[in-house]
């Protein structure tokens, strides 16, 4: 097994190839604190690549968001070109995003779903109005909302923009009361999964769960909030899912359906001091994660294993090392990866890196 894990890790390597990266959506401004990303690309029936994700401008959680811009817009763009330039086709902002006994104070991360039917959108925002769990309310930081995932559905991506919204996925649990950062996956068995990210009411931690959709339901069942442990070393603090890919039947994998999740990890939740003599390397912590992949075999998503369970795998050579939110698109022509990278100036911009096909076969033979 030792000789196929070093594989699936060299191919996750060559996807999320870190000198490779071009930058495709700049954040508003080249500073901290701002970055686009959280999202995903798709490919439309017409060839069309959609790539969604959202502005988010420099602020500060802990002293409030309703007072700043902080999670400032959702954004689609479209590309005709296999991702060679992008152009806007879409703007979703705070108050577009509210209703009125909800009002949005921060957009997190999104998810498009392109299939016969149209499209769906999964938006994650931060809400006002709902409040903590009995026994908890006076945890929430005056400022400061919950997290819950909205759905919108039309027949076009235009469609979208006034579409009807409703809540998919929330918590009234103290553990796990904030759900965001939505991804989805399709199961062997044709079953729908949204995935998301969640927190507890200490934001001390992120955690992984999910929800099915079976077959042609229009319903999610129950949540499971807790299938993906947080790790012991590098990732313990945090360990959020972002995309689940599966790894080409191929090579030394033919006989084998094996999944690749990727996830964003860290060993704090705010940055801290390191002793002056000690091993100098990247921690990663709120905001600024590193990332880390594990698999399943067979479809049975109940047994991850992680490819990186003492080190990150992916880590900017700029900045703070910060590598998160990926995303990948199998396509006709190769693999389209996806990721927020950390920069000198301390911006995230989204990145972009293509793996063809041969590539992948020579990796996986």
């Amino acid at each position: 097994m030792r000789r196929l894990t070093d594989k699936l890790a060299r191919f996750a390597l060559a996807l999320i190839d870190q000198q490779q990266a071009r930058v495709v959506v700049p954040p508003m401004q080249l500073e901290p604190g701002f970055w686009f990303g959280g999202g995903n690309l798709v490919e439309a029936n017409d060839g069309t690549f959609y790539l969604v994700g959202r502005y988010r401008n420099a602020g500060d959680s802990r002293t409030g968001v309703a007072a700043g811009e902080r999670g400032f817009e959702l954004a689609m763009f479209a590309s005709s070109d296999r991702g060679q330039s992008f152009q806007k086709v879409l703007r979703l902002d705070k108050a577009a995003l509210s209703r009125d006994d909800r009002t949005v104070l921060s957009i997190e991360g999104a998810a498009i779903v392109c299939n016969d039917d149209g499209y769906e959108l999964f938006i994650s925002t931060e809400k006002d109005g709902v409040g903590y769990p009995s026994g908890f309310e006076d945890h929430l930081k005056p400022g400061t909302g919950v997290w819950s995932i909205d759905r919108r559905r039309a027949s076009s991506v235009e469609g979208l923009k006034d579409a009807a919204q409703e809540t998919v996925a929330a918590s009234c649990d103290p553990r796990f009361v904030h759900v965001k950062d939505p991804f989805t996956y399709t199961t062997p068995g044709d079953d729908f999964m949204l995935l998301f990210c969640s927190h507890p009411f200490c934001w001390s931690s992120s955690n992984t769960g999910y929800a099915i959709r079976h077959g042609e339901s229009e319903r999610f069942a129950e949540p499971m909030f807790d299938f993906f442990p947080r790790g012991f070393t590098w990732d313990v603090a945090m360990t959020r899912g972002t995309c689940v890919l599966d790894v080409p039947r191929i090579g030394a994998f033919a006989d084998t359906q094996v999944s690749l999740m990727f996830y964003d990890g860290g060993e704090c939740v705010r940055d801290h001091d390191e002793h002056k003599t000690a091993v100098r390397r990247p921690r990663g912590y709120s905001c600024e994660e590193l990332g880390g992949a594990g698999y399943w075999v067979d479809g049975d998503f109940t047994q991850i294993e992680r490819l990186s369970q003492n080190r990150p795998l992916f880590v900017s050579p700029h900045g703070s090392g910060c590598s998160r939110y990926v995303d990948v698109l199998a396509t006709s022509d190769g693999f389209y990866a996806t990721w927020q990278q950390a920069q000198a100036d301390g911006s995230q911009p989204l990145v972009m890196n293509f793996l063809p096909h041969a590539a992948v076969q020579t990796l996986l033979e």
